[in-house]
């Protein structure tokens, strides 16, 4: 079982005495930064001028620096910035600054594990990952509970990175809910694999698959929008509630009949195998070398797909349908 951290096993009253620089003020670290100011720590951001995320800081009443700047004066650097910018604006500007008694962190693995980032091993190096946007830990935060995070150390040159770790957790409101142990590596992995075979890449396709195959058989395009995509959120919610078995007690038996019955047929030999070969490129550092070789040369197979996802039929649907649903409005 996962050794999981409470209330009870943090010292948030000795890490107030930190000064925690948050580089990145986008949604994870705006979230995180007004979390850890309001439980009174001394938060100092770092943000580039010119963007809405160095305005929005100023609206929040910090006063962004530069990278170089936060990291010289913090004892922890939280760097949430995208992954693949971390590894040259660590070494451009963080690395200098890393000296014994800092402690450097993130909140995904991906730069620790894949080797982008290789601090000296005079510092801590920990990870608290929390399992939600940062606009649902802000507002899990105000409303006095907290979104579950992970705990990861990669280093600990102090003997008291995971005492640092949690006291962070415990700022942003993670132990409210539970801080569940892990490693960098389990996490990078994981959440890679993850995003690529199930919530991200797994569901559009199976979407999109579901919408062409109702529309080729001569169904309109709008009925399929809605059967394949729409009501995806219901099931979603259902299964965020409740888990698989939670679902299947909510939905008409004849869906739950068809989902033993024609579920394995879609997920079925070969769809496992592909899983197997898409986490093997992940664990062997093939993707991560791919994404970032995209990068350097400019992003032009993600461009491309980028603007060819926003071409598809089902897009054009659903632009006009949700027009019709005043409540995301």
């Amino acid at each position: 079982m996962a050794k999981i951290y409470y209330e009870k096993d943090a010292d948030l009253k000795n890490f107030k005495k930190k000064t925690i620089a948050i580089v990145g003020y986008g949604i994870q670290g705006r979230g995180q930064a007004l979390n850890l100011r309001e439980s009174g720590c001394n938060v100092i951001i770092a943000q580039r001028k010119g963007g809405p995320n160095y305005d929005q800081a100023k609206k929040d009443g910090f006063e962004p620096i530069e990278a170089k700047e936060a990291a010289q004066k913090a004892d922890v650097i939280m760097v949430l910035t995208q992954d693949h910018v971390q590894g040259d604006l660590y070494n451009n500007d963080i690395a200098p600054a890393m000296k014994e008694g800092k402690s450097l962190a993130f909140s995904h693995g991906f730069n620790i594990h894949f080797k982008q980032i290789n601090p000296p091993s005079s510092i801590d190096v920990w990870m608290i990952a929390p399992k939600g946007p940062g606009s649902l830990v802000r507002r899990q935060y105000e409303e006095g509970k907290g979104v579950p995070c992970l705990v990861a150390i990669h280093q600990d040159a102090s003997g008291k990175a995971l005492k640092d770790a949690l006291g962070y957790a415990a700022a942003i409101g993670g132990t409210r809910a539970g801080v569940i142990q892990t490693t960098f590596k389990e996490e990078c992995e994981t959440d890679l694999f993850g995003e690529q075979s199930v919530l991200c890449g797994g569901a559009s396709e199976l979407v999109k698959a579901g919408f062409e195959t109702l529309v080729a058989a001569g169904y309109q395009p709008e009925i399929a929008y809605f059967e394949c995509l729409h009501e995806l959120k219901l099931i979603v919610d259902l299964f965020f509630e409740g888990g698989i078995v939670g679902m299947r007690k909510k939905v008409s038996d004849t869906a739950e009949y068809g989902d033993y019955t024609r579920g394995p047929r879609i997920i079925n030999a070969q769809t496992r195998e592909e899983m197997k070969k898409i986490l093997a490129e992940i664990q062997s550092g093939k993707f991560a070398q791919e994404w970032m070789e995209e990068n350097k040369k400019g992003r032009p197979n993600f461009n491309k797909f980028r603007e060819e996802s926003e071409k598809h039929s089902i897009e054009k649907v659903g632009k006009e349908l949700r027009k019709m649903m005043s409540w995301m409005k």
